[in-house]
């Protein structure tokens, strides 16, 4: 039985993910790594059980995992409309007092949280669901939905809010949703140009991604285009890194997460 070496990298399996991995699957990264395609919450779950060398990791885990590194100049972030990060009410969100937040989140469901407190000022009550919105919006006022679900959901019936465009609209600044990090025992000096060198070539193919992806998600390849060129931003400069910093200040006034630590890079 062959035994590989490879670094295990934890992956999101959406959309938004798959140009920063483009080069590692289509690329000069390629047959480099040990891709593991899960959900937001796992990749937290493998780097902090030390079962992935590097993963994509929810930007709020960094602050509630010890031992972690950010890879510099890569994110998943929105400057503006992300289109994949949506909360769906039954009410205005003025009156929204129960969400049902989907299971597979720990950024959105703690923007949510900080969206609604800090800038609605709503007595919020919210409960992990399985991300299937009739059924959360049976046991609350509104769901938070991510992703590629919330990329193909129709809006029929339902007020829907961008959470991306919401924190725009308060704080003026772009919103991180995940970064690159690992374990800071590793060598992950070593492996920061592949993961910069992989992103460049991702966003170097949209046309390739969006014809391999439209027809799995049941969207156009013009639509993936846009989503990916415009609506995220996989860079992490310094208007996301201030972006990421309120997000961390306000998580910890809310109560999301116990302290807010500085952000340590590779």
């Amino acid at each position: 039985m062959e035994i590989t070496t490879r670094p295990r990298v934890s992956v999101v399996k959406y959309l938004n993910t798959v140009p920063l991995i483009w080069g590692m699957l289509k690329g000069a990264q390629q047959g480099k790594y040990d891709l593991d395609f899960t959900t937001p919450a796992k990749c937290a779950d493998d780097l902090a059980l030390r079962q992935a060398a590097v993963g994509i990791v929810p930007s709020i885990e960094y602050q509630r995992t010890d031992r972690l590194r950010v890879v510099p100049g890569c994110s998943i972030a929105s400057k503006g409309i992300v289109k994949s990060v949506l909360l769906l009410s039954k009410v205005p969100i003025e009156q929204v007092e129960t969400v049902a937040l989907d299971n597979s989140s720990r950024t959105s469901a703690a923007l949510v949280q900080v969206l609604l407190q800090k800038f609605y000022s709503r007595p919020l009550v919210t409960e992990p669901a399985d991300p299937q919105p009739q059924k959360m919006l049976q046991q609350a006022d509104a769901a938070l939905l991510i992703g590629d679900p919330a990329l193909a959901f129709d809006g029929i019936g339902i007020m829907v809010y961008d959470l991306a465009a919401e924190w725009k609209k308060f704080t003026g600044l772009p919103f991180v949703f995940a970064v690159w990090a690992g374990d800071e025992g590793a060598d992950l000096s070593s492996i920061s140009a592949d993961f910069q060198a992989s992103r460049d070539y991702g966003l170097a193919h949209v046309d390739d991604i969006a014809s391999e992806y439209a027809p799995r998600l049941g969207l156009t390849r013009e639509a993936v285009k846009v989503y990916l060129k415009e609506n995220i931003d996989y860079s992490l400069d310094e208007e996301n890194r201030k972006g990421l910093q309120l997000f961390y200040s306000l998580a910890h006034e809310v109560g999301v997460i116990p302290a807010k630590k500085e952000i340590l890079f590779v």
